[in-house]
C-alpha cells in the first residue's frame, strides 16, 4: 500500500542523500546538507508499505511562495503513478491552500508537473539569481 506523510519523523535521511546524492541538481549534496535541508522545509515522503521509495519537499512562507525542490521516486517503483500521487498530495495539502505563487525547476520531468497547472516562467526577464560555487 502506498502512503505519503508530510511527518519528518518518519523520513529515511540516509535513503534521500543517497538518492540524491547521485542526481544532476543535488550531485555531491552531503548528508549533513541533506538533513539542513529536510529540517528547513515542509517535506512529503512517499511509502511503499512503509518503506520509503519517494521523497519532495517545499521551501515556502505558507502565503506568497513555495519553491518544489528535490522530487523522485526511486526507479525501481517509477512508471506505477506514484510521481502523481505525490504531486496531487502536495497540491491539496491543506497548509499549502494559500500558496498564490509556485515555482520549480526541472530539466526532464515537465510532462509531470504541467499536469498540475506548471509551465514555463511568463517574465523569466523579471527573475534573478545569484549562484556560489
Amino acid at each position: 500500500m502506498i502512503t505519503i506523510l508530510t511527518d519528518k519523523d518518519k523520513l529515511d535521511v540516509s535513503f534521500i542523500h543517497n538518492f540524491l546524492k547521485e542526481t544532476y541538481w543535488a550531485k555531491g549534496r552531503t548528508i549533513e546538507d541533506v538533513q539542513t535541508t529536510i529540517d528547513s522545509s515542509f517535506c512529503f515522503g512517499v511509502y511503499w508499505n512503509d518503506e520509503q521509495i519517494g521523497f519532495a519537499r517545499l521551501v515556502t512562507d505558507y502565503v506568497v511562495f513555495a519553491y518544489l525542490m528535490d522530487v523522485f521516486i526511486v526507479d525501481e517503483h517509477r512508471g506505477k503513478g506514484y510521481s502523481n500521487l505525490l504531486m496531487k498530495a502536495i497540491m491539496n495539502e491543506p497548509k499549502l491552500n494559500q500558496v498564490k505563487i509556485w515555482r520549480l525547476a526541472t530539466s526532464d520531468a515537465h510532462f509531470l508537473y504541467e499536469k498540475f497547472g506548471f509551465k514555463a516562467l511568463a517574465n523569466p526577464e523579471k527573475l534573478m539569481e545569484r549562484i556560489i560555487k
